[in-house]
């Protein structure tokens, strides 16, 4: 009996998917090159890039945060840009602000470094919450009001926020308003014992001080495969018992003990869409449940805020979001 000949879009469809995939993967060798140690953080935040959502990366310092954003932007050829916040930073040294021109007598928009593709928001929580905010109109609606004009931003558009853990003096915490804009919030942790003499031993190889350098890694994204990248990866198939399990595990975190805040509806949507940007970058066909489960702590941990009672026991976020995750259960495709 003759195999049924598959429709050419779908033939083309198949192509372009695998091509897709391919192109996120080398780009996670060459960070891979640059970032020792820490290959679930590359993975999520490839992950966010494809699903074109912003990245909240938490760790202490020294363990590469502000060197993995450095190394995408020299993997991406679009535009970067780098604001290092203190206390004293100003709105309108994020957004940009009106100069006054002598010659013309007029007033000219001077945009600021937010009108970028690849925004590193360097240590976040050490300016004010003022400042915080001005990034908010861009993250959510990827446009800046200056003197009462909206200017958008080019796309593709993501900012990767650093920050120290709150505990740390001279922080300020996030807002909740501004936490939720950030689709994942990525924890960096230190490397184990092997990779970290790997990464010893190539460091002090190094010419630079005290970090590998990232300046042979190549350009392999342009802005318009970013684009690609992320309309192939919004196509991928996902089954409808898939989406409902994305949308019990947030509607779950509302109603579980020991959450004094569940996750809103902006959990669900980020679920699904950065499950089918891992699916891309595995190169699936379609999005498993073990997509969902795979980006659901990094999804949900700064979207919940455990009771004070759990929290005086020393019980973290992760452990009770652990629990709710073995606790749901998931579909078997």
């Amino acid at each position: 009996m003759n195999e049924p000949i598959e429709p050419a879009s779908q033939i083309h469809a198949t192509q372009q998917r695998q091509r897709a995939s391919q192109l996120a993967q080398a780009v996670r060798l060459e960070l891979q090159k640059a970032v020792i140690g820490q290959d679930v953080v590359i993975d999520d935040v490839l992950s966010a890039l494809i699903a074109g959502g912003h990245v909240l990366l938490e760790g202490v310092p020294g363990l590469g945060k502000t060197l993995l954003v450095r190394a995408l932007a020299r993997c991406f050829g679009g535009e970067f840009a780098r604001i290092q916040f203190t206390p004293d930073l100003m709105p309108s040294d994020v957004t940009g602000h009106a100069v006054y021109d002598l010659q013309t007598e007029q007033f000219k928009l001077r945009k600021g470094p937010l009108f970028t593709h690849l925004l590193l928001a360097d240590e976040i929580n050490r300016a004010p919450a003022k400042t915080q905010a001005a990034l908010l109109e861009a993250m959510q609606e990827r446009q800046v009001t200056l003197e009462g004009r909206a200017l958008p931003i080019a796309q593709p558009f993501m900012v990767l926020a650093t920050q120290n853990p709150i505990e740390q003096e001279g922080t300020y915490p996030l807002p909740e308003a501004e936490l939720d804009r950030f689709m994942l919030k990525v924890r960096m942790d230190y490397p184990d014992a092997a990779q970290e003499l790997n990464m010893v031993r190539q460091v002090s190889r190094s010419t630079r001080a005290d970090m590998l350098d990232v300046q042979p890694l190549r350009t392999v994204l342009q802005a318009k495969d970013v684009q690609a990248l992320q309309r192939i990866a919004s196509d991928l198939p996902l089954d409808e018992q898939v989406l409902d399990y994305a949308v019990r595990l947030a509607r779950t975190t509302r109603s579980w003990p020991g959450l004094t805040l569940g996750a809103g509806p902006r959990a669900s949507i980020a679920l699904v869409r950065v499950a089918r940007a891992r699916a891309l970058l595995r190169g699936g066909e379609f999005v498993i449940p073990d997509d969902i489960k795979g980006c659901a702590l990094a999804v949900l941990r700064h979207r919940v805020r455990i009771a004070p009672e759990l929290d005086i026991e020393g019980l973290e976020v992760d452990q009770v979001l652990k629990q709710l995750l073995d606790q749901v259960p998931a579909p078997r495709i």
